[in-house]
């Protein structure tokens, strides 16, 4: 089976998505599965802001006060912690993704895109680094098994992988894909959002038949 993950490393609820996949796999040891990440920017227009925190952020972008903004980020953390992630708010740096997508990109050239992901993602909410920082992503993609002056091409041009990192995004439009998480299987059916483990093994249940 194929399953498709349309992801942005920025989005709290695609690490506990990746989660959640990965406990119901673990229910079919006996299937094989091929796992694609796929691009998407939540906001592709953000301007790295390491000197802001993402409470004073998001507040400013949906019109709350900072308390409400650290209530709700409060409400994922907790979220994340019951499927054992460990989110810091308070450490995370508001960077733009499309760097990091164009090095995914070039990870799963390399069948390295699983191990991307997820040393991005915990990079951005556990460890809070500074995606958009050359050295950081860098040192994150060679820790993934990217080799080093593959990473160094990629950051020095403007357009490497970016064809990839777009097409993906144009895919997911042409799909309806409204947010992510956005999970689809063997092209026959989906699933919306970081749902609970029941419904994967439900809906990898009824493609497998």
């Amino acid at each position: 089976m194929k399953i498709e993950i349309w992801s942005d490393i920025m989005c709290p609820f695609c690490y506990i998505g990746k989660r959640q996949l990965e406990t119901a796999l673990k229910q079919f040891p006996e299937n094989e599965f091929e796992i694609e990440w796929k691009s998407f920017q939540l906001d592709p227009t953000i301007t790295p802001q390491p000197d802001k925190d993402v409470y004073a952020y998001l507040a400013e972008r949906k019109g709350m006060s900072v308390e409400q903004s650290k209530e709700m980020h409060k409400g994922v953390a907790d979220r994340a912690k019951s499927v054992g992630l460990d989110y810091n708010f308070d450490k995370a740096v508001i960077s733009n993704s499309l760097e990091a997508h164009r090095i995914i990109q070039l990870a799963k050239t390399k069948k390295l895109g699983d191990e991307m992901e997820e040393i991005f993602f915990k990079a951005y909410f556990t460890e809070g680094r500074d995606l958009n920082d050359g050295p950081t992503l860098i040192e994150l993609a060679e820790k993934a098994g990217l080799n080093r002056n593959d990473v160094l091409e990629v950051l020095q041009s403007e357009t490497l992988y970016l064809k990839e990192v777009e097409h993906d995004i144009n895919e997911a439009q042409q799909i309806g894909v409204q947010g992510v998480p956005f999970f689809v299987f063997d092209r026959k059916y989906a699933v919306s959002g970081a749902q609970p483990v029941e419904a994967f093994v439900q809906t990898i249940k009824e493609g497998l038949k």
